[in-house]
């Protein structure tokens, strides 16, 4: 079995974690600073804060922007449901505006479109990693003197105009998640990047229940302390063996994307001129970290599209459909009732992700391919 995705781990991660554990310091502490610092300096920016996930993030930077009941935020309807259930974690409202065929994206102008007096923030997503147009949302952003918020939960690794992502150029925070399937991953977490120190010094009181001292700070302290809660916060920490392993998959990231550009360049080429099979350029604007590889089967229904994923397992080729249309899932029908976003709802009934990981051979590469030249022309 070809599998959709492997980790990369290896043993400079378990040479961390040992470390770690050696220490006796296992919650978050230093290596969780260690990380914080590292991660910062990689993609330009003053501060980051690291938290359990990336839907922890998304939800924390909602609190420390005052969003709430009340309010709305526009969210793409085209993503994992984290980036709308933070929302209602929050106790605002998503409201959703589609995306644009070509990019996966936010369409600026269906943001436009969407925006009522109680829109206080626009969450754009970097779906699959591929960067969104940060400056033509970052502009309607202030012109409506809203808050852009970037869920870069794929898109560790990626470029925007000659700039990683998390620089907070166009965002004041920007969110990224370490689950496996992400190209740097610590088992699970996230990280919020900001360039606001007091933003940041908010985010990190929240993440750990409001406590004004963190346990690094006391346990260094040579005084005695005793700390105060001056705010209701959640428990949402990172911790330092999940840290450890960042560090070390830190180290590794450029190689790691230099890797899977250079598969993905193989698929491009052979999926090139195969009928009724469209796949994903990297934009003009940025460069991607290929951190899902998705191919688009034109004209067809969700029921061919799994039909075509079902011939790739008969062959032993793992795949995955396309993301998600968020407003169609039972709990956002019952809350706001049935919607219809026609590129959204297209895009993940034609669209698949298939087999990227840094470990893949030669053989396997070639195997993929093969498969879907053979099989998809033949989807209704």
């Amino acid at each position: 079995m070809i599998p959709l995705a492997k980790p990369e781990l290896g043993e400079e991660e378990i040479a961390l974690v040992a470390e770690t554990i050696r220490s006796g310091w296992i919650t978050q502490g230093p290596r969780v600073a260690e990380f914080e610092t590292a991660f910062a300096s990689r993609v330009g920016t003053a501060h980051a804060v690291a938290t359990s996930n990336c839907t922890t993030a998304l939800h924390l930077s909602l609190l420390a922007l005052g969003i709430g009941p009340g309010d709305e935020v526009i969210v793409p309807p085209h993503s994992y449901i984290a980036s709308a259930n933070c929302v209602l974690h929050a106790g605002a409202t998503p409201v959703f505006a589609d995306i644009s065929p070509g990019s996966l994206n936010l369409d600026p102008a269906a943001v436009a479109a969407a925006i009522t007096p109680r829109t206080k923030a626009i969450m754009v997503v970097h779906q699959i990693g591929r960067p969104a147009d940060l400056v033509e949302l970052a502009a309607l952003a202030r012109s409506k003197h809203l808050t852009l918020i970037e869920d870069a939960a794929c898109a560790i690794g990626s470029e925007y105009r000659g700039k990683p992502i998390g620089d907070t150029t166009h965002a004041p925070l920007v969110c990224f998640s370490f689950h496996p399937r992400k190209i740097l991953s610590t088992g699970d977490g996230g990280m919020i990047t900001t360039g606001d120190a007091a933003l940041a010094q908010k985010l990190r009181l929240l993440r750990q229940h409001g406590m004004s001292v963190n346990d690094l700070q006391r346990h260094r302290s040579k005084t005695v302390v005793t700390e105060e809660y001056p705010i209701l916060g959640y428990n949402y920490r990172l911790t330092d063996v999940q840290a450890a392993i960042g560090v070390a998959q830190l180290r590794k990231l450029d190689g790691i994307v230099v890797r899977r550009r250079a598969i993905a360049a193989r698929y491009d080429a052979g999926f090139a001129g195969v009928p009724g099979l469209g796949i994903f350029r990297e934009p003009s604007h940025a460069r991607w970290n290929q951190q899902t590889y998705v191919i688009r089967l034109t004209g067809a229904t969700a029921a061919g599209r799994d039909a075509f994923m079902q011939r790739l397992l008969d062959d032993g080729i793992a795949s995955r459909r396309g993301i998600m249309s968020i407003h169609r899932e039972a709990c956002y029908v019952s809350r706001f009732g049935a919607q219809h976003f026609p590129e959204s709802e297209r895009a993940s009934d034609q669209c698949v992700c298939l087999p990227l990981y840094t470990q893949m051979t030669d053989a396997e590469i070639t195997t993929v391919i093969d498969a879907v030249r053979r099989h998809a022309p033949a989807v209704r």
